[in-house]
């Protein structure tokens, strides 16, 4: 066993990602391709949707007893207000939320005009980054607009120390396909390699191995 490089499985419950397939990879057989020139710089085409754990003004113009802040996301991906209680919120676009409770609302007070306004963010997997193994702190990252790997792994904390940086694998999925490539993060993060950074995509998985000594 030892040409292969084993994920730590403790790392990869502590963000919840129990269900992520564990990784082996032949140090010496297997080569990653690196990402596709027209995936590396290209921003993500994407609207933020609101997640569980999210949170939440709601402003209802001209009616400041509706008004609340500081509405959380449950679990189930519902919200509950003043008026109304169990609005599926997750996958919905602060808009379209904006206007289901306009129509929740509609029974109790007239042409109410409402806005979402989010505080904090959590999102939807399929919009997370999600970073697993040998970084410093592992963590399931919202994404946003202009993210590059560099900016996650800052979030982060970087490598430690027995990390094997430049064999970290960046899942990605698109068009309904997975695919995997080789990112550098030691080139990138204790070089200055500029090169090894590229632009993330939602939903993005990096994982990063241990070394073998």
């Amino acid at each position: 066993m030892s040409g292969f490089i084993f994920f730590s499985l403790k790392k990869l419950r502590v963000i919840g990602l129990g269900s992520l397939m564990v990784i082996l990879f032949g140090c010496g057989s297997t080569q990653l391709s690196q990402i596709p020139q027209d995936q590396q710089n290209v921003e993500a085409d994407y609207t933020y949707v609101v997640g569980p754990g999210d949170r939440m003004e709601i402003f209802v113009w001209g009616n400041e007893e509706l008004t609340v802040s500081d509405v959380e996301v449950r679990p189930d991906g519902k919200i509950s207000t003043r008026l109304v209680e169990n609005i599926e919120a997750s996958g919905k676009t602060p808009s379209q939320l904006a206007r289901d409770i306009e129509t929740a609302y509609s029974e109790y007070v007239k042409s109410a005009v409402v806005s979402v306004i989010l505080d904090e963010f959590e999102g939807v997997p399929s919009q997370q980054v999600r970073v697993v193994g040998e970084a410093q702190e592992p963590l399931k990252i919202p994404f946003r607009k202009h993210m590059t790997l560099l900016d996650v792994m800052v979030e982060v904390g970087g490598l430690t120390e027995f990390a094997d940086g430049n064999k970290s694998v960046l899942i990605r999925s698109a068009g309904g396909n997975q695919s995997s490539y080789n990112v550098r993060l030691e080139d990138l993060l204790e070089e200055g390699d500029i090169s090894a950074n590229v632009a993330m995509f939602p939903g993005d998985i990096v994982i990063i191995p241990e070394a073998w000594f």
